[in-house]
């Protein structure tokens, strides 16, 4: 990312919330089933912020690297990985350039990241740089066609300066910015249908996986799951 613009305190406040800790274990149960098992597996955690899917993938049996442009985010991911019990490494670093040699990393991860970058295209040819042959990419990003987007862009248009440099996604553009980096798309899926309240969470979370199945329209949460392949011939 190009500069800060989330503070930690807001991820741990987000997760004390009713609305927070449902959406949170949603989209982490779908970033990881389109990961696949990383027992043993190198692992790059793009943008970690303070360090939640870098701690679990940790805790799922890989060598975990997470890097962010904040080093407050990057004290308190290490914080935390240090609370949970788990080792990860934690460099600073932007996503558009990536301190690592070529074919590094078996996958790498990536979610809420695009949305702030500012060379998106950019950021993804070094994700997928580094990934190696036969290896995944699995983006997670905040959807264009939603409510959560509708209330985003409105907050943004009122001042809040996170939302006003956001940029939202479809799943054709996600799966464009892998085509052009030389990956080969496995799978994209759409998940948070509920709108942003707690009461709606509650309800709305059993439903989920049927509705993802469904291909829903009106999905807060993309994700997408590309491949390098195993020989560039």
């Amino acid at each position: 990312m190009t500069e800060p613009v989330v503070a930690a305190s807001t991820y741990a406040r987000w997760r004390q919330t009713t609305l927070g800790e449902i959406t949170e274990r949603v989209e982490e149960r779908v970033v990881f089933d389109l990961a696949g098992s990383l027992r043993a597996r190198s692992v790059l955690d793009v943008g970690t912020g303070d360090g939640t899917y870098a701690i679990e993938a940790a805790r799922r049996g890989a060598k975990v690297t997470g890097i962010d442009v904040d080093p407050a985010m990057l004290a308190a991911a290490r914080s935390r990985s240090e609370s949970s019990g788990v080792s990860v490494a934690l460099r600073e670093a932007r996503a558009e350039e990536l301190p690592f040699d070529d074919g590094a990393f078996d996958v790498v991860l990536a979610v809420t990241v695009l949305c702030f970058v500012s060379d998106a295209r950019g950021a993804v040819r070094e994700m997928a740089r580094v990934l190696a042959p036969g290896g995944r990419l699995v983006l997670g990003e905040l959807g264009r066609f939603s409510v959560w987007a509708a209330e985003r862009r409105v907050r943004g248009w009122l001042g809040a300066s996170t939302w006003k440099r956001a940029r939202f996604w479809s799943q054709r553009e996600l799966a464009e910015l892998a085509r052009d980096a030389g990956l080969h798309v496995v799978e994209t899926r759409g998940s948070i249908f509920y709108p942003p309240l707690d009461v709606a969470a509650r309800l709305g979370a059993s439903l989920e996986p049927l509705l993802t199945r469904l291909r829903a329209p009106g999905a807060a949460f993309l994700s997408l799951a590309a491949g390098k392949p195993e020989s560039q011939s």
